[in-house]
């Protein structure tokens, strides 16, 4: 009599496991995405001497995909820029940094500074972090960008 009360016990459990199909799925809510914050104007953070203009990039600034927004600073009429991004925190700028190095030719760090001067489509540029800050100078020899770069980073506080 055992074996059959375990049968019928086996075959219930079977019917129950058999009428429990995978659950209908309702249509997904639509995914909400957070509105894109604009970067803030960081104009207040640029040496003046020389400058021209400054502009707010909404997102990929200086055209890197890896970036977001940030602010840009023109000088001596487009002859070199400054920029600075703020990202997250530090480790983010971080990150930001070696992505840019990757994309510079002839690639050189600068021990004092923590960061790399290069090219970067041919234009020189200097690129270093200061916390959550990616910051750096366009368009200048390594000798000029780096005085420059150092009056810039005096004015980034995190």
């Amino acid at each position: 009599m055992k074996p059959r009360i375990r049968n019928i016990f086996v075959i219930g459990c079977l019917g129950l496991l058999a009428s429990c199909g995978p659950e209908e799925k309702s249509a997904a809510p639509a995914v909400k995405t957070a509105p894109a914050v604009k970067p803030a104007d960081e104009s207040r953070r640029f040496p003046k001497a020389e400058l021209t203009e400054t502009r707010v990039v909404d997102d990929h600034a200086m055209g890197k995909s890896f970036l977001p927004g940030g602010t840009v600073a023109s000088y001596r009429k487009g002859q070199y820029e400054m920029f600075l991004v703020k990202m997250a925190d530090a480790q983010s700028s971080a990150i930001a940094l070696l992505d840019w190095k990757k994309e510079l030719a002839d690639a050189k760090l600068i021990p004092a500074f923590g960061g790399y001067f290069g090219k970067d489509g041919g234009r020189p540029v200097f690129v270093f972090t200061k916390g959550p800050w990616v910051a750096g100078v366009a368009g200048l020899n390594e000798k000029d960008a780096d005085a420059k770069a150092r009056l810039l980073a005096s004015q980034i506080s995190f």
